[in-house]
């Protein structure tokens, strides 16, 4: 099982980025895996950024990133997404993908992608 995170670089405030996430090994349904996107600044914990709350797709956010980003997948390439606009400062991070699956219990993490926002 692998997820690889891709999309993140350096961007001016009010800019945006698309993180992508693939996953191989496994199809990420949704009776099965909770999928997520978190993110970890500097000197802070890692937090829950985005997730996949129900097999239609429906989505939960942190309240700093309502508005501005959007998560969304791919069955068909087994990939979901982040997408981000309107960038902050405060958004820099190294933003990780996240596959928990329900039974057996075990989440898997990407190698994480930095997100840089800075004049």
């Amino acid at each position: 099982v692998q997820l690889v995170e891709s999309g993140g670089g350096l961007v001016q405030p009010g800019g945006s980025l698309r993180l992508s996430c693939a996953a191989s090994g496994f199809t990420f349904t949704f009776s099965s895996y909770r999928m997520s996107w978190y993110r970890q600044a500097p000197g802070k914990e890692r937090e829950l950024v985005a997730r996949i709350v129900t097999a239609g797709g429906s989505t939960d956010y942190v309240d700093s990133v309502k508005g501005r980003f959007t998560m969304s997948r791919d069955n068909a390439k087994n990939t979901v997404y982040l997408q981000m606009n309107s960038l902050k400062h405060e958004d820099t991070a190294v933003y990780y993908c996240n596959a928990n699956r329900y039974y057996p219990s075990y989440s898997y993490w990407g190698q994480g992608t930095q997100v840089t926002v800075s004049s």
